[in-house]
C-alpha cells in the first residue's frame, strides 16, 4: 500500500526474516527483487526493491559475501547522469569481528563508484555522531570505515527507542537529500525513512585559494632575484648565521 501511494523507486528492508516458504509472497507487481535470506538460523535478512522503470544489476564484490547480510546492486543513470550503487546491510547486534571486517571491506570496494547510497541498520547505539565518537571498540572500528571511505552520514534524528540505527551513508555530498522519519511499518519498532536520490549531486564549494603560475611576470621575478644580495647572505649562513640574526648589522 506504501509504495502504491508514493511510487517509491527503490525499497530497502532489513531483519525480513524470510526463508524459502515467501517465495510465492515476496514479489511486487512493477518491481525487480534483490534478497538475501540468512542462512542456519531464523531472523536478520535484506532485501530490495527496485522499480522496472530503472535499468540495474546485482553486484558481487567477491570478499566473503557469505558472511555478511548485505545486497549491493548497481543502477544505471539516465542520459548524461553516472550510475549509482544502491546497497543494504543489516548487522546484527552480536556480529564477531571477522563479519565486521568483511562488511568494511565490501564498503571500501563499494564506495570507490562515483556515486554511492548504503541503507543500513549497524545496531552501533553507543555512536555519538556529533562528536564523531563511541565507546565499544567495535562502533570505534566502524567510524574508521565510515572516515577511511569519505561518507557522509545524512539521518539527523533517533529512529528507534532515542538510538540512532539504522543509517544512510553516500560518498557525495548533496546526493540524498529530503529525509522524513514516516511511521512504523506493520509491528516493527523501527521507523520508515522517505529520502530522495538526486541525479544532479551538488558540487562542494571549495575555499581554497590557489595560485595560477602562468600568469606570473617572470621578469619582474627575474629582477627581483636579481637584486638579492647572494654573496652576503651566503657568508651569514657560513658564520653561524650572523647575517641572518634579528640583532645582526
Amino acid at each position: 500500500m506504501c509504495v502504491c501511494l508514493q511510487g517509491y523507486g527503490l525499497i530497502g528492508i532489513t531483519e525480513t526474516w524470510w526463508d524459502r516458504s515467501y517465495d510465492w509472497s515476496v514479489g511486487m507487481e512493477g518491481y525487480g527483487l534483490f534478497r538475501k535470506d540468512r542462512q542456519g538460523r531464523r531472523g536478520g535478512g535484506v532485501t530490495l526493491y527496485v522499480s522496472d522503470q530503472l535499468e540495474c544489476m546485482e553486484l558481487y564484490l567477491g570478499m566473503d559475501e557469505e558472511l555478511t547480510e548485505s545486497l549491493w546492486v548497481r543502477i544505471k543513470g539516465s542520459a548524461g547522469a553516472g550510475d549509482i550503487i544502491a546497497g543494504v546491510c543489516y548487522r546484527p547486534p552480536d556480529q564477531g569481528d571477522r563479519a565486521d571486517e568483511a562488511l568494511y571491506r565490501q564498503t571500501g570496494a563499494a564506495s570507490c563508484s562515483q556515486a554511492l547510497v548504503l541503507l543500513r541498520d549497524f545496531n552501533h547505539p553507543d555512536i555519538c555522531w556529533r562528536g564523531n565518537t563511541a565507546e565499544h571498540k567495535q562502533s570505534r572500528k566502524f567510524l574508521e570505515c565510515v572516515d577511511d571511505n569519505f561518507l557522509l552520514q545524512v539521518i539527523e534524528e533517533p529512529m528507534r527507542r532515542g538510538t540512532m540505527l539504522d543509517l544512510i551513508l553516500t560518498n557525495k555530498e548533496g546526493l540524498v537529500g529530503d529525509v522524513k522519519l514516516k511511521g512504523s511499518l506493520g509491528g516493527s519498532d523501527h521507523k520508515m525513512v522517505e529520502f530522495r536520490i538526486l541525479r544532479a549531486a551538488r558540487r562542494a564549494c571549495s575555499k581554497l585559494t590557489t595560485l595560477d603560475f602562468r600568469r606570473a611576470d617572470s621578469g619582474l621575478f627575474r629582477d627581483l632575484l636579481g637584486r638579492i644580495p647572494w654573496d652576503k647572505a651566503l657568508e651569514g649562513s657560513h658564520t653561524g648565521g650572523k647575517g641572518c640574526h634579528p640583532e645582526g648589522p
